[in-house]
């Protein structure tokens, strides 16, 4: 059987392997990173609270959250890839969503975290780093 289709992939493989071998390693360092960061209080909010104060530097501000916007985008589509590819697709998604800005992100943020096994893993790790609980989000009636 001739697998001609895949012949121009082949110099792709490595690179592709490599990316997502190194994706894998950050998302294990940056998944606990940002949990820890969180505040204790942060799904209690009907809405999301800025986690930090814009600064006298807008300018700044808008190249800070391009920038951010920028990496979520990578981090999505290289976990897009990876459904398919080796490596950790739903957890390099999941970092990406964290990084980006859309309508909707603090409700499914808040979606997840009522799921328990969501909050305790995540608790699990703030334990971890002696970081006190993030409290549930109120439920939705």
């Amino acid at each position: 059987m001739s697998h001609t289709w895949l012949e121009p992939f082949i110099p792709l493989m490595w690179p592709m392997a490599s990316l997502s071998v190194g994706f894998f390693i950050l998302s294990l360092f940056l998944i606990p990173w940002l949990i820890i960061r969180l505040p204790r209080t942060y799904f209690l909010s009907e809405n999301r609270q800025p986690l930090r104060k814009a600064s006298a530097h807008p300018k700044m501000d808008f190249l800070l959250s391009a920038a951010k916007n920028l990496i979520g985008t990578v981090f999505i589509l290289a976990g897009l890839a990876m459904l398919v590819l080796p490596g950790q697709g739903l957890l390099t998604i999941l970092i990406g969503i964290t990084f980006t800005n859309f309508p909707g992100k603090y409700r499914l943020e808040q979606a997840l975290a009522r799921k328990h096994n969501t909050l305790r893993a995540m608790n699990w790790i703030r334990r971890k780093a002696k970081h006190p609980p993030l409290l549930p989000p109120p439920d939705k009636n």
